[in-house]
């Protein structure tokens, strides 16, 4: 058994798929296999992966019709044999001691998640953050798996992305990817919890996520129509109602949860807003958004609060 098994999907990133992949090779730390899942690419990603694949022996690659980010990631657990388990989106890199690192901490506090902070990349230069207001003295921040899963709304920790995370292998037993949908590190990432005994973020900054007007992210940003929104807006809502679900489940059910819940939708659906390009298609997002909380109000027994 290798120590890390790397799970990558790939998805036509033929622009950054080798920098991402050097980035792996070039690790301090070497005991890991990369699974490489092609998505259905129509560029030329897969011949960049099997030039990895004739290059270094760790690296497999496997392909499949598209299935979209998390049916990538369903497959690419298949054929997991590590310890640990770490995802890497393939227009993006990680710092050279990104594995070592991860694995010193896990080494140190024997927790079975550990979550470092993300860089990212705009338009080929690097953007580094202060992340200060949530590692006041830049030490690591230990939480039960139950603590976790109370920040998960407003991502406190910032730590809600699959991506810049190491897990042990054992937590994705029966764990499934939803497929099919945006965000779905969001709706799937915090079922591995309830399962751990702590979660540990560091403020080291070794992942870099790259920002692109093309990527997934990117389109869903650029202007809409209603229905257009609608679709992706869905999504979110979806998973805010499955992160209450995990939350009922772990006897979390109070009024405190489901109070931020509607918050957080709130707040969400301003920021879509934004995306609309008329007036028209604002109003009718509201009202659509509205009634939609009257009625998780009304599941909720929440009144007029």
């Amino acid at each position: 058994m290798v120590k890390v098994s790397i799970g990558v999907p790939v998805y036509n990133v033929e622009e950054y798929l080798r920098q991402c992949l050097n980035s792996i090779m070039e690790q301090t730390f070497t005991d890991f296999e990369v699974i490489m899942v092609d998505d259905g690419s129509t560029d030329n990603s897969f011949n960049i992966c099997q030039e990895y694949v004739a290059r270094d022996n760790r690296f497999k690659l496997f392909h499949q019709e598209n299935k979209g980010n998390g049916g990538s990631r369903n497959t690419c657990l298949k054929y997991m044999n590590g310890e640990f388990i770490t995802w890497i989106d393939s227009d993006d890199v990680i710092k050279p001691n990104y594995l070592e690192k991860l694995l010193q901490v896990q080494n140190e506090t024997d927790t079975q998640i550990i979550n470092c902070m993300f860089y990212y990349i705009k338009d080929g230069t690097e953007h580094y953050f202060d992340y200060t207001s949530i590692y006041p003295d830049l030490k690591r921040i230990e939480l039960s798996g139950r603590d976790a899963l109370k920040t998960v709304l407003f991502d406190k920790y910032k730590i809600i992305e699959l991506a810049g995370t190491l897990v042990e292998s054992s937590l994705y037993k029966g764990w499934y990817c939803t497929e099919g949908v945006m965000y779905e590190d969001f709706g799937s990432k915090f079922k591995l919890y309830p399962r751990a005994n702590t979660v540990v973020a560091i403020p080291e900054q070794l992942y870099g996520y790259r920002q692109r007007n093309n990527g997934t992210i990117g389109k869903t940003n650029q202007p809409k129509t209603f229905l257009e929104e609608l679709k992706v807006s869905n999504n979110m809502l979806t998973n805010v109602e499955k992160y209450i679900y995990y939350m009922d489940i772990m006897n979390f059910s109070e009024k405190k949860i489901y109070k931020e819940s509607i918050d957080y939708i709130t707040g969400y659906s301003l920021y879509r807003a934004n995306m609309l390009r008329s007036e028209e298609d604002k109003q009718l997002y509201f009202e659509y958004v509205n009634k939609y909380k009257e009625k998780l109000k009304r599941y909720w027994n929440m009144g007029d609060e």
